[in-house]
């Protein structure tokens, strides 16, 4: 199987089924970020398909500077903070018309997602990268250090942080 790399420079010399090989290759793994983020099968996927525009678009300008998956998931995340942004202000604005918790075990458990999402959108932008990164994607703190270019005791205090902000909006102890 070809590497990530060895697909960019194909796409870069003009090979487009490269590009292909890429999105079948990390599709599940993006759709699955922004659905976490979502709980919207269709917003994920309008969300997903968002990504690989913009890694189409911009893939021919990669220097191989950093591994491939880092630039696909920084795309990630700053397609995300334009979502959750977005939402914010959506939600604001339309408070009134939130559903009232239910009884039901799934209700409350959507419930609880879209006011934890909610909240995490809230947060200041560096705790809100690290914990969507831990949260969404499970990653590392060495991980998160090494995209966002921080020491992995920043990425550790970030998080701290963001989860304590997090435990006071949601009103946990």
């Amino acid at each position: 199987m070809r590497s990530d790399n060895e697909l960019i420079k194909d796409f870069q010399t003009g090979r487009q089924a490269a590009f292909d090989e890429l999105v079948k290759r990390h599709l599940s793994t993006v759709f699955a970020f922004f659905l976490r983020i979502t709980g919207d099968d269709m917003a994920a996927e309008d969300l997903a398909q968002d990504v690989f525009y913009k890694l189409y678009k911009h893939l021919g300008k990669f220097r191989f500077d950093a591994e491939f998956t880092s630039y696909l998931f920084r795309i990630n995340i700053n397609t995300a903070n334009t979502y959750l942004r977005k939402n914010r202000w959506r939600n604001w604005l339309h408070l009134d018309e939130v559903p009232e918790k239910s009884e039901e075990s799934n209700e409350d458990w959507q419930w609880s997602r879209t006011e934890l999402w909610n909240a995490v959108a809230r947060l200041p932008k560096q705790q809100r990268l690290v914990v969507i990164m831990r949260i969404a994607q499970e990653m590392p703190y060495k991980d998160i250090a090494g995209i966002l270019g921080v020491s992995e005791g920043t990425a550790k205090v970030n998080y701290h942080h963001g989860i304590k902000k997090l435990k006071e909006q949601l009103g946990a102890k």
